[in-house]
């Protein structure tokens, strides 16, 4: 767990992340929202691609694969691999075939077999912790302009006060442990906290979308829906292309628009009622719980620091 605290009193909340975790790319390229919840039992389909990136210590091959029929089209992802000794001898631009295991709310991929070698461009250099620094006050996340599901103008300043849950997402995310296991956490503590007997109002739950050519006000009311959301306390956010892009690299986010890849790390960062970085979640199984315990810690946090504008 990782836990950082930042004082953001005029709002510029982000340099927010120097921290940084496993980012991924991944081509925004299915035709509909995906969820990740299917049928009971693993679902396997036949992938073929090229290995750009193996990160050990998660025990995750970053694959830039072909289209897999009758599941999703061709992209750039990260995939869990659970037995060592399959990839123990991969390196950047082996060409491999792999097997892709689904569940309702895991993946992984296994029978890794290397067939061939491709000439790559030497990789990006990572996001450095210094091009990830706190924004200028003359821009602060506070003002940053945003739609939000029901094609209402919003301001993260309209949330002043209250106690926050943000993270960042994109609805045609495929896999079930990615993007729709953050929305599963949201959807879950919000439950968790409207059973709570007096359990404090001031909280907000925020999911922004970096796939905004495609994930319209229409788009993510509909994915909002299938998640049981209610629009008091969870809104989900698009915007400008450019503004999303700066966001996001003010977060220690990646984004790469020319080619329509979308890197990010995952994390869910709570922010408390003074305005203040109380946590910063790595994405890793179900966070409910802890989402609940801290968002009312948060919310109890007192408004007297909050500066007025």
């Amino acid at each position: 767990m990782i836990i950082q605290i930042l004082k953001i009193e005029t709002w510029p909340l982000i340099g927010l992340i120097s921290v940084l975790a496993l980012s991924f790319n991944a081509k925004a390229a299915a035709d509909s929202p995906a969820r990740g919840r299917y049928e009971t039992g693993a679902r396997t389909f036949a992938g073929k691609g090229v290995v750009l990136e193996l990160i050990r210590k998660e025990q995750t091959v970053v694959i830039r694969h072909e289209a897999i029929p009758n599941y999703m089209a061709a992209m750039t992802m990260p995939f869990k691999a659970r037995d060592k000794t399959e990839w123990a001898g991969l390196k950047r631009g082996d060409e491999i075939t792999f097997r892709l295991h689904v569940t309702e709310t895991d993946s992984w991929v296994d029978g890794i077999k290397r067939i061939g070698t491709v000439s790559l461009p030497e990789s990006k250099t990572p996001l450095a912790p210094k091009a990830a620094a706190p924004i200028a006050n003359s821009n602060p996340l506070l003002y940053y302009q945003f739609t939000n599901e029901l094609g209402h103008a919003v301001s993260l300043n309209d949330f002043r006060g209250q106690a926050l849950a943000v993270t960042f997402f994109y609805t045609r995310c495929p896999l079930p442990n990615a993007c729709p296991r953050l929305s599963e956490n949201f959807e879950a503590a919000e439950h968790k906290i409207e059973a709570i007997t007096n359990a404090p109002a001031n909280w907000h739950f925020i999911s922004i979308s970096f796939d905004p050519a495609f994930d319209t006000p229409a788009v993510l009311k509909s994915y909002a829906e299938s998640h049981d959301y209610d629009p008091n306390h969870w809104s989900f956010l698009t915007g400008p292309p450019e503004k999303i892009r700066e966001l996001a690299r003010a977060c220690g986010l990646i984004y790469d628009p020319d080619n329509g890849t979308i890197t990010h790390n995952f994390r869910t960062l709570i922010v408390n009622a003074a305005g203040h970085l109380q946590m910063v979640f790595p994405m890793s199984g179900d966070l409910s719980d802890q989402i609940v315990g801290q968002i009312i810690k948060a919310a109890e946090v007192t408004n007297r620091t909050i500066v007025s504008r």
